[in-house]
């Protein structure tokens, strides 16, 4: 089950992450009469649609899942509606068109991650979740990973059709990999037995402090390191670099957290989440400070490597730590939360990066660079533990065997 959501989740990230190369190029070409701002607020604009229709209808669709009680058909319908909109962007002609199919995108992704999550959350074990979630979100990185460099080759050597036309087809293969490999999780039977409280969608019974830390430490995450998307064309002028470069640095973050993420994911297993989440938020705030700053594309890859491991540090235990404080029937709204924070991040960092790069190219950087270090702080005074460390555990055991027994 794990891979097999995995490797779905390989098929759509490389079907979307196509995108974020092409993009920035497709709104240069595309004329906006009833939207004169410049180029980057454009960009910005555009980008973040997807990601705000996504926080705003995760919530609901998760609630469905939980609601339906079904996971299969709702993630097969999001992943329909993504590819739909993918070759969609072949028939655009103006800007406002991609407007439309972003907010689509969105839909379907809103449609698929609470649905897959719930899923990951039902079909894990606690003392081996954090590597499962790993691997899970390991195989969403190969894809944003190859996706940004398939889709350079694919526009500087054969057009923006050829590239839309790959994304769709890598999102079909997802939609191949669910319907064949990937099955619902029955209800244990002591939750079919228990009394059924009032269903709701906005229920506060079924949140919790940590689950709200979590959700503020994957927004940060993805702000930060989404930042560059609506900067392409700045990058590119400022660099002197093609699109193909823009999609070597954009992937070097992909690249290092596919090498980290399944050892760290591993790693909160053993020494617990939130050490791994704030350690990998603290590292994240100079990684993005700098990007404003930089002179050669060396650089900008390995500040984006950066991001990176720090990305590695805070996805899989955040994730982890979400499925450990969830609650049977309640799996879509609470996991939601956490890839609502995540979609709300990669909504914000771009609109943040496109508006007030126009003030000053260094200024949004060294915001989110701030944010990192304030989310640090919030995670270390409010998230719980949930994994306690082999030591601890191994001092737990031995103070139990010393403690006398009434036969004493």
């Amino acid at each position: 089950m794990v891979m097999a959501l995995s490797i779905a989740r390989l098929g759509d990230a490389v079907g979307n992450s196509i995108l974020f190369i092409v993009i920035p190029l497709y709104v240069a070409e595309l004329p906006a009469p009833w939207l004169p701002f410049p180029e980057s607020v454009r960009v910005g604009i555009l980008i973040s649609l997807y990601g705000l229709v996504t926080a705003l209808f995760q919530p609901v669709m998760g609630a469905l899942s939980d609601r339906l009680e079904r996971r299969k058909p709702i993630i097969l319908v999001g992943l329909a509606v993504m590819g739909a909109s993918t070759l969609g962007f072949v028939l655009a002609s103006r800007y406002t068109d991609l407007l439309i199919l972003r907010s689509l995108q969105g839909l379907g992704v809103a449609l698929t991650i609470p649905a897959a999550m719930a899923l990951m959350a039902v079909a894990t074990e606690k003392n081996t979740r954090g590597g499962s979630m790993g691997v899970y979100s390991t195989m969403r990185m190969v894809g944003f990973a190859t996706g940004p460099l398939i889709g350079g080759f694919l526009q500087d050597r054969y057009g923006f059709n050829a590239a839309f036309y790959v994304g769709a087809a890598f999102i079909l293969v997802g939609i191949i990999t669910v319907q064949i490999w990937v099955h619902d999780q029955p209800i244990p039977v002591q939750d079919q037995e228990s009394p059924r409280r009032e269903f709701r969608i906005l229920d506060r019974s079924v949140l919790s402090v940590g689950l709200v830390g979590m959700g503020i430490a994957t927004l940060i995450m993805a702000s930060d390191f989404s930042m560059i998307s609506a900067l392409e064309n700045q990058f590119n002028v400022l660099l002197n670099q093609t699109a193909l470069g823009f999609g070597i640095a954009f992937s070097a973050l992909m690249v290092s957290r596919l090498i980290f993420q399944v050892p760290l994911g591993r790693l909160s297993d053993r020494i617990g989440r939130k050490p791994l989440v704030i350690a990998g938020l603290i590292l994240m705030a100079p990684a993005t400070a700098l990007l404003g700053y930089i002179s050669t594309t060396f650089q900008f890859t390995g500040l984006r490597v950066l991001q990176g491991v720090a990305s590695a540090a805070i996805a899989a235990p955040a994730f982890a730590l979400a499925a450990d404080l969830s609650s049977s029937g309640g799996e879509g709204r609470q996991m939601s939360l956490i890839t609502t924070g995540f979609s709300l991040g990669i909504a914000l960092g771009p609109l943040m990066a496109g508006v007030l790069a126009v003030v000053n190219f260094g200024l949004p950087f060294l915001i989110g660079g701030a944010s990192s270090l304030l989310g640090a702080w919030i995670v270390y005074h409010f998230v719980p533990e949930t994994v306690r460390s082999r030591a601890d555990q191994a001092s737990q055991k031995k103070e139990q065997a010393t403690v006398p027994t009434g036969d004493d």
